[in-house]
């Protein structure tokens, strides 16, 4: 069954197949979260049967809701899904938009809604090996530092929303 994604065609908000979308780059939206723990964020390196970026690490959970989903249960659900994580109050930090080229052909032309949850060290996890190979917490410092030093072993997004959308994000942490 093909995941029916919300995306723009032609100036109109309409059901289209995920991978549709990725191969026109059309205009869709998407979620992506960010788990903090002080001034670390747990991140993911997706799963190599991910159709774009597999093995690449990337923010902790990022996805696009069903047609006319809610983004905020989007966000709650795909924790949940890709990660184990359930409980764990979500806080809305903004809009971000951006398009990016994700290998095979395939763009992501994104309309993100991004959220943060906060929580300790000791969350405990169960990644769903065909969403996430491995999980790390990282300081935000040493994320940055990583991403400029070894870009290639990071998602497109990540680097956006590192580099031009950090004050948002990550607006409650000292020193961002």
């Amino acid at each position: 069954m093909a995941i029916m994604i919300p995306a723009w065609v032609d100036g109109m908000l309409q059901p289209v197949e995920k991978l549709d979308a990725h191969l026109r780059g059309l205009r869709h939206k998407a979620v992506s979260i960010f788990v903090i723990s002080g001034d670390y964020i747990l991140i993911q390196q997706r799963a190599m049967c991910k159709y774009h970026t597999p093995g690449q690490w990337a923010n902790t959970c990022c996805t696009h809701p069903d047609w006319q989903e809610d983004p905020h249960r989007c966000a709650t659900r795909r924790l949940n899904e890709e990660l184990g994580i359930t409980k764990l109050p979500l806080h809305h930090r903004g809009q971000v938009e951006y398009r990016a080229h994700v290998g095979g052909g395939l763009i992501e032309h994104e309309v993100v809604e991004v959220y943060t949850a906060h929580t300790q060290f000791n969350l405990q996890l169960a990644p769903n090996p065909e969403e996430v190979m491995a999980t790390r917490w990282v300081s935000i410092t040493d994320l940055q530092n990583q991403l400029a030093t070894t870009p290639e072993i990071f998602t497109p997004w990540l680097h956006i929303y590192m580099e031009q959308h950090s004050e948002m994000i990550f607006k409650e942490m000292a020193g961002v």
